[in-house]
């Protein structure tokens, strides 16, 4: 009597009409190749068997690639999008009230940030009235602070956009909401010549929102966008 496995007629007759099937079942065919390896003993060095282990490990590496690829892509679609509509938002307002209330408000929540905060540095401060009918969004700071708060003298020039994690928010920028926030983008803004500059601050609550491994175009477009918003509001 033989010890041979035996398959029944209808599943040979099944894997010769259709054996695409068979090849394209993963697990199957590494379990048909593990059989042929236990029946080829283990004197004998199966080259084929070992360039397809290869080609196999190299073609999920690629598929992996290819699903990173498209993953980035999609979320960097996503962030230009975001981007252009808190831009369009940004450029609504007719009064330079409006336009503050608004960087809080729709701008902050289509940037899905926790805040939006604008240093302008002035020989002018916070408690002057003017200041403060413009609401929370707007800090005033002396001359040289932008300078200072993004560290320009310990580490060279000053970027456009920096982007960093912090273990809470500067109060003079932050006003209540400082203690919670994780992270933070700054834009560093010119105004043209004969001015001080500003600073736009995006501040989360995420530790991850922002760090410095991450791309800054779009915020440097943003940045560039709003200056010009602003040097309209200053002339």
């Amino acid at each position: 009597m033989s010890s041979k496995p035996e398959i029944n007629d209808q599943m040979r007759d099944h894997i010769i009409a259709q054996p695409d099937v068979i090849l394209e079942d993963q697990d199957l065919m590494r379990a048909l190749i593990a059989a042929n390896e236990r029946a080829m003993g283990n004197n004998i060095v199966d080259l084929r068997g070992i360039a397809m282990d290869r080609l196999e490990a190299r073609l999920e590496r690629l598929e992996d690639t290819h699903r990173s690829v498209i993953a980035a892509a999609y979320e960097n679609l996503a962030g230009t999008n975001q981007v252009h509509r808190a831009i369009l938002r940004m450029l609504d307002p007719v009064e330079f009230e409006d336009f503050l209330k608004d960087l809080g408000g729709d701008v902050a929540t289509i940037l899905r940030v926790d805040c939006v905060k604008l240093v302008l540095e002035s020989v002018q401060n916070d408690d002057d009235p003017a200041v403060k009918r413009l609401g929370d969004v707007l800090s005033v700071a002396e001359p040289g602070f932008i300078e200072q708060y993004l560290g320009a003298r310990h580490s060279g020039p000053v970027r456009q956009v920096t982007l960093r994690q912090v273990h809470e928010g500067d109060a003079r920028i932050y006003g209540r909401e400082a203690e919670f926030m994780r992270s933070e983008a700054c834009l560093l803004l010119d105004f043209g010549e004969n001015r001080l500059p500003g600073l736009l601050v995006l501040g989360s609550e995420d530790p991850h929102q922002f760090s410095p491994q991450q791309g800054t175009d779009l915020l440097s477009f943003f940045a560039g966008i709003f200056e010009r918003a602003m040097r309209r509001w200053l002339s």
